[in-house]
């Protein structure tokens, strides 16, 4: 990628490229005058620019449209405030891999648009329907055969993205994640134990990597799920009820603050996880067939 040139000198490369039918490397220069903020116009004797919005908006998850990547997998964020802390994490991850990522940001991205390019891409919303529903529409409208659902608060520290692309390659894993554990059956599935690296029941959304197909097999996330907090367990036990393995792995990963527990205000965040519990024992307290073998 030539993300030193100007816009005026790729339209020039991307002109010289179709002029010897070299269409692919002229669609990939006008993605990158894309990134920029504008749109080449084609007029005899050359080119002219219009500007464009550099990332789409929409009034909800419920109105995006496809979004488009390169690739069998993608790295999702969503962005509720600390769009500084997401930065931080954005920059990390284009330091050690070159797969795409996508921020579903609430809001204003503020200083995160500095970051659009080909690798980077925001879909803005203004009203917010909740966790579920966010990385429900994540899973719906990308089309990649895997897909990472991550914190802004995760921190690269060299390519976990390679291990976990291959874990999932193999087919025997229908989620692969950084931090996890198994169901504490002893005080009845009130709390998860980190086993460390194997076979586990539950990942956590810090770093969750999963099969598109076995998610959406599962019935995705909860939409009733307002707030990430035991969400992410209540998704994982769906995919163990439908024989869905689960790996936890050591990568290059670190933890900053995680803003959306510490930063939110208390009593929803403990109504909300409440809510989301409730809902895990309703539906899976006891059934202990479903979970991985015990370690």
């Amino acid at each position: 990628m030539t993300e030193s040139k100007s816009k005026e000198e790729l339209a020039q490369a991307r002109l010289d490229a179709r002029a010897v039918k070299d269409f692919a490397k002229a669609d990939q220069l006008r993605d990158e005058i894309a990134a920029l903020g504008f749109e080449v116009i084609d007029i005899a004797g050359g080119f002219e620019f219009r500007a464009k919005e550099r990332f789409p908006r929409y009034a909800s998850t419920r109105d995006i449209k496809a979004i488009k990547v390169e690739g069998d997998i993608a790295i999702t964020i969503i962005v509720d405030g600390f769009t500084a802390d997401a930065l931080e994490s954005v920059r990390t991850i284009k330091a050690n891999t070159k797969t795409p990522i996508v921020a579903l940001v609430i809001g204003d991205p503020a200083e995160l648009v500095d970051e659009i390019d080909l690798q980077f891409q925001i879909v803005a919303i203004a009203e917010n329907f909740g966790w579920g529903e966010n990385t429900n529409a994540l899973l719906k409208n990308l089309s990649t055969k895997f897909l990472v659902i991550m914190d802004p608060s995760t921190r690269f520290l060299g390519d976990a993205m390679a291990p976990v692309l291959a874990e999932l390659e193999k087919g025997e894993f229908s989620a692969v994640g950084w931090r996890g554990g198994l169901v504490n059956t002893d005080d009845e599935w009130r709390s998860v134990d980190d086993k460390g690296a194997g076979e586990v029941d539950v990942i956590f959304s810090y770093f969750l990597a999963i099969n598109c197909a076995d998610a959406t097999n599962a019935g995705g996330f909860n939409n009733r799920a307002i707030y990430y907090r035991n969400a992410d367990i209540e998704f994982s036990l769906r995919l163990r009820n439908v024989n869905g393995r689960l790996l936890q792995m050591d990568l290059p990963l670190e933890q900053g603050r995680h803003h959306g527990y510490y930063d939110t205000e208390e009593e929803f965040r403990e109504v909300q996880s409440k809510k989301n519990y409730d809902r895990i024992l309703e539906r899976f307290r006891g059934k202990s067939a479903i979970l991985s073998p015990r370690r």
